[in-house]
């Protein structure tokens, strides 16, 4: 008898599994993903994610891997061709809350460290990459991804990074509602376009010049 109930392809289990993995995450929440769960989304036996993924900390860890993998191609494609630093962080701030926006209930999974492994090397890669496309689009000095960020970077990727998942939580989390409902914005996600139109994400520090940055 095998884990599977119906026939894959040699290989696909695995790919199956996270497919419905993240049916679950986007019907249920993260609170209704488990194991027994996954399993009956994918129409396999209870035991073929733990088999393929050992637990559930290192499927959701692949799984998250996804979305940290779609969050930095979203990001490469906003920025690639952007030649002004200004349009460029700009669209790199749009995509990174319009990702959240759009998939709130992955974007709440890639930053929870409780029940995701950071020990994953999937994971670890994918964020990596995640966060050089972010670098790159802040500071000119964030490297290639293969070095050390100076100390200037560091503190405008720091900046810039905080005050975009701040952001971005707040509206997913429907935390801006009341704000738009006193003010001339229609909702939160208005309020949230008009901030991302108009903060480029030009971060001063002790030293810089008046319009260096």
């Amino acid at each position: 008898m095998t884990d599977e109930k119906r026939p894959y392809h040699h290989g696909s289990l695995p790919q199956a599994v996270l497919e419905a993995a993240e049916r679950v995450l986007v019907r249920d929440g993260i609170a209704g993903v488990g194991l027994r769960a996954i399993a009956r989304e994918a129409e396999v036996s209870h035991t073929a994610p733990k088999h393929h993924f050992g637990n559930l900390a290192n499927l959701l860890s692949e799984l998250a891997a996804k979305g940290y993998q779609r969050l930095a191609a979203a990001l490469f494609n906003a920025t690639e061709h952007c030649t002004d630093d200004a349009a460029r962080r700009r669209e790199m701030a749009k995509t990174y809350v319009h990702f959240a926006a759009e998939h709130p209930h992955m974007f709440s999974l890639m930053f929870r460290n409780e029940i995701i492994s950071l020990s994953n090397p999937n994971l670890l890669s994918a964020m990596r990459n995640a966060m050089f496309m972010m670098a790159r689009s802040v500071s000119s000095d964030a490297g290639d991804g293969t070095r050390v960020m100076d100390e200037a970077a560091a503190m405008r990727v720091t900046v810039a990074w905080a005050y975009l998942h701040g952001l971005a939580t707040l509206l997913i989390d429907k935390r801006l509602t009341g704000i738009a409902r006193v003010s001339p914005f229609e909702n939160a996600p208005a309020l949230v376009e008009r901030v991302l139109e108009q903060v480029t994400l030009t971060i001063h520090l002790p030293g810089d010049e008046p319009d260096k940055r």
